[in-house]
């Protein structure tokens, strides 16, 4: 990789987290469609994904959790579930063409989710939670997809609460931003547990996503609007996943 590639990556990448960060999200669906752009190997991608998610994550949560809080009530049953599956995940090996194939849906179905609710990010009106069995479901369903793609969980998540109007975006932003760093803990210590490394090549994308994910965050704690930007996103992840599912 091209001293030429790593720097346009990591603009890249800084944009991504500070576009997802702002929506409590840690950007690992953006993460893998610039690295699927670039053409770096699947078995990188995965460790990759995850390791920049749990910096933006963390980063997300910090900031939301000083504005707002977390729900840890509405947050508990889908993590309690999601986190042992999503070690598994990780640590479950995927073929190379198998997980270019899951990661490309996963890439296009986020796309058409941040679509379908650019705008409902804007409903602020609480409303009563989901069922136990409900959230510990989809909390299973999630963690194992995070573990095996590299990506937290949140981008189907937060549609998912705000789709079902189990709670207001800005509650959403905090419990989505808790769910991805939990998972993709897990996630990147199941791969670590399985494959006994992570790849170096992740160093010099660490400081852009910090520094793109602090801004996010900060600027979405305060006030989230972010039809367009998720528009935008969509396009990029629709862009990606195809890209990989067409096997290009």
């Amino acid at each position: 990789m091209t001293s030429v590639t790593i720097a346009w990556m990591s603009v890249a990448l800084g944009v991504a987290a500070a576009l997802y960060a702002s929506v409590g999200h840690g950007g690992a669906s953006g993460y893998l469609a610039v690295m699927a752009l670039a053409g770096v190997a699947p078995t990188v991608m995965r460790p990759v994904a995850l390791l920049l998610n749990v910096l933006a994550a963390g980063i997300a949560l910090l900031r939301f959790h000083r504005r707002q809080g977390v729900a840890c009530r509405l947050l508990a049953p889908f993590a309690v579930a999601s986190v042992p599956l999503a070690f598994v995940g990780g640590w479950l090996h995927v073929p190379g063409h198998l997980h270019k194939q899951l990661v490309g849906a996963v890439l296009v179905l986020s796309a058409l989710r941040l679509g379908a609710t650019a705008r409902a990010s804007e409903q602020t009106s609480p409303h009563r939670g989901p069922p136990l069995a409900v959230s510990l479901g989809c909390g299973a369903a999630l963690g194992l997809l995070s573990g095996v793609t590299g990506v937290g969980g949140g981008i189907f998540l937060s549609p998912l609460l705000l789709l079902a109007g189990w709670a207001d975006a800005r509650t959403v932003a905090g419990v989505s931003a808790a769910f991805i760093l939990l998972n993709s803990i897990a996630g990147l210590a199941g791969f670590v547990a399985g494959h006994a490394h992570l790849p170096a090549v992740a160093i010099p994308w660490m400081a852009a996503v910090a520094v793109g994910a602090w801004l996010g965050a900060g600027v979405g704690s305060r006030r989230l609007d972010g039809a367009g930007l998720r528009r935008a996103l969509a396009v990029v992840l629709l862009v990606a996943g195809a890209k990989m599912v067409a096997g290009v």
